[in-house]
């Protein structure tokens, strides 16, 4: 099969880009507004309608960009957004950037519409029609170079780095020789590598890019007491960060890095990017903030990526709103017993009954699959997790705009 070639039908954006799914986002503002729009998308039970959303009433920046950045993700067709009235993040300035991107959207007060029931059924009306319009919506050809893959783990243990994270580092290596995006997070799962990630840099920018961002995780690291190992790690055979860091950095490949980017900040350019989403240094802060699978997906689905790979060697069980979710595993005991959730086996590999090249010849397949239009084992089960946090960085550099409306 040749992987350069090959096309499927995707759905074009105004911005340029085309989505491998068509789906209908419903964004909630403030924790108030979760119920009723979990109870509008219940309604529907299906992967095409899938719910986001910001807990806070305090403004944050951060926050606001990741709900922007979600709602111009080209995987999404249409936005209903959800708020009580409130808020400081509000439904309307919302609504009104996923018209711009010429998306079918809508916007519901809670306290104007007249509470949860009035809200609920406005809410299922708007979106069965617009579910009706997405299915006639018009497609064109995508190829393999035109997509955009985001990586990381969780759960990890020995297996990660002798077989998970490898495979994904191999699918890496070929989606950038084919001309398409990768990227990669979670520096924090870097320690000790400095000088491996810097050699990598394809520019002396990135070169330094790369040293201030570890050097900046290693400060947060030992301001907050806590590196990113725990006692599942421990359990799954791995001793130290510095350990578990070396499996998991090679999920990123072996191809030149271009530079950093922070979350909700598309790549300026093809190839291989780091993800930052580790605090800057701020005079305020909202606490330690609280990482977690969820969020590292909703950051990479941030960043534009149509699809993410969460490699795991205990298992894990969530999926993704808006990117479909490919689960990795090189244990074959936890592929044996979790199935159901993970689509991919690794642990071929080093039972010898494959080579590194054709395991990686089939993940290739299941990301082509899923990106005409199979569902993943997440999306086939309703997983579709996200988590939007409070976190300070600096916007500035990261080329995103305020919503309007708050300045």
């Amino acid at each position: 099969m040749n992987n350069k070639t090959l096309s499927w039908p995707a759905y074009p954006r105004k911005d340029g880009r085309k989505g491998i799914r068509n789906i209908l986002l419903i964004v909630y503002t403030v924790k108030c507004a979760e119920f009723v729009a979990r109870k509008i998308a219940a309604s529907f039970d299906c992967p095409d309608v899938q719910v986001t959303g910001f807990d806070g009433c305090t403004d944050n920046q951060y926050a606001v960009n990741l709900l922007i950045s979600l709602i111009r993700h080209p995987n999404v067709g249409a936005v209903l957004t959800v708020g009580l009235g409130c808020e400081y993040v509000q439904a309307k300035w919302l609504s009104d950037i996923a018209a711009a991107e010429d998306k079918p959207s809508k916007s519901i007060c809670i306290q104007d519409a007249g509470g949860t029931g009035a809200s609920v059924r406005e809410g299922i009306s708007w979106c069965r029609g617009t579910l009706e319009f997405l299915s006639s919506a018009q497609t064109v050809p995508m190829t393999f170079s035109e997509l955009v893959v985001g990586a990381e783990c969780g759960g990890s243990d020995y297996t990660s780095g002798l077989a998970g994270n490898v495979v994904a580092g191999r699918f890496f290596d070929r989606l950038v020789d084919a001309g398409g995006t990768a990227i990669f997070e979670e520096i924090v799962e870097a320690i000790g590598l400095k000088s491996l990630l810097v050699q990598r840099a394809a520019t002396p920018a990135a070169a330094a890019q790369l040293a201030d961002v570890y050097d900046k995780m290693l400060d947060y690291c030992r301001s907050v007491g806590q590196y990113s190992i725990s006692p599942g790690n421990f359990a799954g055979g791995l001793s130290t960060i510095e350990e578990k860091s070396m499996g998991a950095v090679i999920k990123s490949g072996s191809r030149p890095i271009q530079g950093v980017i922070k979350v909700s900040q598309k790549p300026p350019g093809k190839g291989l990017w780091l993800l930052d989403s580790t605090p800057d240094p701020h005079p305020v802060q909202f606490g330690i903030t609280n990482p977690n699978d969820s969020e590292g997906l909703t950051a990479l689905t941030s960043a534009g990526a149509h699809i993410v790979f969460l490699v795991t060697g205990r298992g894990s069980v969530v999926g993704s709103a808006v990117a479909p979710c490919i689960k990795i595993t090189g244990n074959s005991s936890t592929f044996g017993r979790m199935s159901e959730d993970i689509d991919f086996n690794a642990s071929e590999v080093l039972d010898g009954t494959c080579s590194m090249a054709q395991l990686t010849d089939r993940l290739v397949n299941v990301v082509i699959e899923t990106a005409s239009g199979k569902l993943t084992k997440a999306e086939k089960l309703g997983h579709f997790e996200s988590w939007v946090p409070y976190k300070y960085q600096d916007t500035g550099s990261a080329g995103t705009r305020r919503c309007e409306g708050t300045e």
